[in-house]
């Protein structure tokens, strides 16, 4: 039997992260790239688990994320089956469901798609009123658009879908994140060219929730801020910010 020295116990020791314990969150699976599978189906990637992960390891707390549908994502933290999940923005009909840390995850416009070759420009929420629109099932989208009956809405269960339908006029817009929406075009020869924003519906704000029901829910909404704000201060989160946005070719997009 091989002993180890007490250098190779001391290297073993210092170079292996040491983690007070484990959190399991949920973890969204098809919005790339903020949250999305990993095409070898091992996990998730993204901004997201990247910020969770550096957060929670920051006050000793190991991540494993179970990547899910948004829609059993929100469904397993509100019934306590899980303690968190992302990415969820704030609205009036969930704002009381969920713990909410203060420091969020990110910001993200909300826009309005259409066919390159509509003259529409700058509309807002307003001037869909009478119009047919897509938004995706299970989505968190604001109120200002949800409790406007005058605007025709058509349930899609994807974004891509939406695109596919614009293109196939099946609906006059689409209501997609600003930068999942501009990549999903930029990278599809099917729509570059094709689809265009022409409108801003709002500029969300993404949190990790946290569940009510759940034994440990405030207390991992505690430490998940207390790891939100060392990251932010020591530079980590600029960082993986950086990082994100060399890799997916958003540093010079417009500001959203």
């Amino acid at each position: 039997m091989r002993v180890l020295s007490p250098l190779w116990l001391t290297t073993i020791l210092f170079s292996t992260p040491l983690y007070a314990e484990t959190v399991v969150i949920n973890a969204e699976d098809d919005w790339a790239p903020f949250s999305s599978m990993r095409s070898d189906k091992q996990g998730v990637e993204g901004l997201s688990p990247s910020l969770v992960s550096a957060a929670f390891n920051s006050q000793g707390i190991n991540v494993k994320f179970n990547a899910v549908p948004f829609a059993r994502c929100l469904y397993e933290v509100e019934r306590g089956k899980v303690v968190g999940c992302f990415d969820t923005s704030m609205t009036e009909n969930n704002k009381n469901k969920f713990i909410w840390h203060k420091t969020p995850l990110f910001e993200e416009g909300l826009s309005i798609f259409a066919l390159s070759e509509s003259s529409d420009k700058n509309l807002t929420a307003k001037d869909l009123e009478g119009k047919t629109i897509s938004l995706t099932h299970g989505y968190s989208y604001p109120n200002i658009l949800m409790d406007n009956k005058k605007i025709i809405k058509d349930e899609s269960p994807f974004d891509d879908t939406q695109l596919k339908k614009i293109l196939l006029k099946r609906v006059q817009y689409g209501v997609i994140n600003t930068t999942p929406g501009t990549l999903m075009i930029n990278t599809n020869r099917n729509y570059k060219g094709k689809i265009k924003i022409v409108g801003l519906i709002e500029t969300s704000v993404f949190y990790l929730n946290f569940s009510k029901t759940h034994k440990d829910g405030q207390r991992m909404a505690d430490i998940f801020e207390k790891g939100m704000q060392e990251i932010k201060s020591n530079g980590t989160y600029k960082k993986i910010e950086h990082d994100f946005k060399v890799k997916h070719g958003l540093i010079n997009l417009p500001p959203k």
